[in-house]
């Protein structure tokens, strides 16, 4: 039985993904590899190269056809995270969020009238998305949220801040989790759409990062927000199961973006000890730098796999929060481990900005914290298994 199954599988990548990839390869070369240490060094936020991967369809992955989207799935946008990331994480990483979090969370939950508001607009990144969750209080500790939304007649008043949001300064548009109920309860959290210009809408601090510098993290602020009813999305009270559901698919995406990094610094570690000459000969001859280019080249083939079965699962619609938080937890590690053994391998040169195993370094941590900790995903994987 074991073998008829195995007998199945394909490990060749479709048409549709080869083309994919070679796109996002190429848009990467062309608008992202010139601008990465410029963008890094001001902490550039670049709208413009996002407009550009919306005409691209790098925006709304995920989305149909029909409401502006590519209308692909999750191998796909595994391979699109992963050739965007290996040439900038910070990047990845906002397109990810993007897709992910604020589309996806509308996508999955919104009604009729609300996807076709908001979908086609963020599809084509002509508006950036944003989704808020964490607070300054409450990392890993959602469901103990402060942010509150008191109805009102047809409206809702949002109080509270979020923090650590990705494009919480620029994005036009913002998913934002309120409790509606008592503190603590799972059923207790409200999700609301709130349009950048609303009154009592607005950015607080931007934050000054270790890594993935040029995606912008900041504050949301809502004092007395007034929105329409009609900006709920769902039921009252389903906002955190929803959360929950979007974040296992963003589980899949910051695997890939893990993914990504760990190749970007592999990659650049391999050409460097081919080139790096000591003692007559190429680093890479030598057994201690041999070793560590052939785990890493292990343990990027192992995060691959995980992923991809984790995206058949979601593809499929059947059941994936254990392989979801597993493929995150596994990838976010590794990528760290890889950069940090690529520093390793350079020497002295991976400690400058002159080579990107500096910044894959920096990059990497935030793969290992961002939409879940490897903590949370352990006590995910923990409770899954022992069901």
């Amino acid at each position: 039985m074991i073998m008829d199954t195995l007998s199945t599988m394909n490990f060749d990548y479709s048409e549709t993904q080869k083309m994919v990839t070679e796109s996002a390869r190429e848009f990467a070369e062309q608008y992202i590899k010139p601008y990465v240490m410029e963008w890094d060094e001001a902490q550039t936020f670049p709208i413009e190269v996002f407009k550009k991967a919306g005409e691209m369809g790098f925006m709304g992955v995920l989305v149909p056809e029909e409401l502006g989207g590519s209308g692909l799935g999750y191998h796909e946008y595994i391979a699109i995270l992963d050739e965007i990331s290996k040439v900038d994480p910070a990047i990845g990483l906002s397109v990810a969020a993007h897709n992910s979090l604020c589309t996806n969370h509308i996508l999955s939950f919104g009604n009729d009238e609300q996807k076709e508001r908001w979908i086609p607009k963020l599809a084509t990144a002509e508006w950036i998305g944003a989704w808020g969750l964490t607070e300054h209080n409450t990392g890993s500790d959602a469901g103990g949220m402060n942010t509150t939304a008191v109805k009102d007649g047809e409206f809702w008043v949002l109080n509270g801040a979020k923090n650590f949001i990705t494009h919480g300064k620029s994005g036009d548009v913002a998913v934002v989790i309120a409790r509606t109920g008592e503190k603590g309860d799972s059923h207790g959290m409200t999700a609301f759409v709130i349009e950048k210009g609303t009154p009592g809408f607005s950015s607080g601090k931007k934050e000054n990062k270790l890594g993935m510098r040029a995606s912008e993290t900041a504050e949301l602020i809502m004092s007395d927000c007034r929105i329409p009813d009609e900006n709920r999305l769902g039921e009252v009270g389903d906002g955190f199961i929803q959360s929950m559901k979007v974040l296992d698919g963003g589980r899949i995406s910051i695997g890939a973006l893990s993914l990504g990094v760990a190749k970007g610094a592999y990659e650049a570690a391999l050409k460097y000890s081919k080139e790096r000459i000591q003692f007559g000969k190429p680093i890479s001859h030598f057994q201690g730098v041999s070793f560590k280019l052939a785990d890493a080249a292990t343990e990027i083939e192992a995060a691959e796999l995980l992923l991809h079965k984790a995206a058949f699962l979601k593809n499929e619609g059947r059941p994936m929060t254990k392989l979801g938080a597993m493929s995150k937890m596994y990838a976010s590690e590794i990528c760290v481990k890889i950069a940090n053994d690529a520093v390793q391998i350079h020497g002295g040169y991976g400690y400058t900005k002159d080579f990107p195993v500096e910044k894959f370094y920096r990059d990497s941590k935030l793969c290992t914290i961002g939409e879940g900790t490897t903590e949370i995903q352990k006590l995910v994987i923990s409770r899954n298994i022992l069901k």
